[in-house]
């Protein structure tokens, strides 16, 4: 698919895109298909695993949405067993939330679970597509990375 103009790529992505995402978790046979842990549950999930303990404000600029919103997310998570909430010594009204190791082997799991989907998907594509398909959403990412940054 070559010469196609900007406005004709953006509405063809705009409707493969949903579709895309739509198969993969209908394939991916997992906690947040099975709707026992949403998406931003797995976020927040995801962003505690890559640090310590995090406090609440801090998760929630890191999503972008309130402290009240990301509270009651992270409620439902401390409630599921998968982060745990902890008080700093020095000053007990500082909360710190930690994934738990429930919440570790749940994000192990999926994690395990997706590279086997995209093995299972991606298989059945060429080597060299699949190398330039990975430049391609690579770029994506830094641009975008560098949107949000501004």
């Amino acid at each position: 698919m070559t010469g196609i103009s900007i406005s004709d790529f953006a509405q063809k992505m705009e409707k493969i895109m949903p579709e895309i995402m739509r198969g993969f978790l209908r394939l991916h046979h997992s906690d947040i298909y099975k709707g026992k842990i949403t998406l931003s549950q797995l976020l927040i999930l995801n962003l505690l695993s890559s640090q310590e303990a995090s406090k609440m404000t801090d998760l929630a600029k890191l999503m972008k949405v309130t402290t009240a919103a990301t509270t009651g997310i992270v409620q439902r998570l401390v409630v599921l067993g998968y982060v745990q909430r902890e008080y700093d010594q020095q000053d007990r009204r500082i909360i710190r939330i930690r994934l738990s190791a429930k919440g570790a082997e749940l994000l192990k799991k999926l994690n395990q679970q997706r590279t086997q989907l995209l093995i299972k998907i991606f298989s059945q594509i060429s080597e060299d597509d699949r190398g330039e398909y990975l430049r391609i959403v690579t770029q994506v990412k830094n641009i975008l990375d560098k949107e949000v940054d501004k």
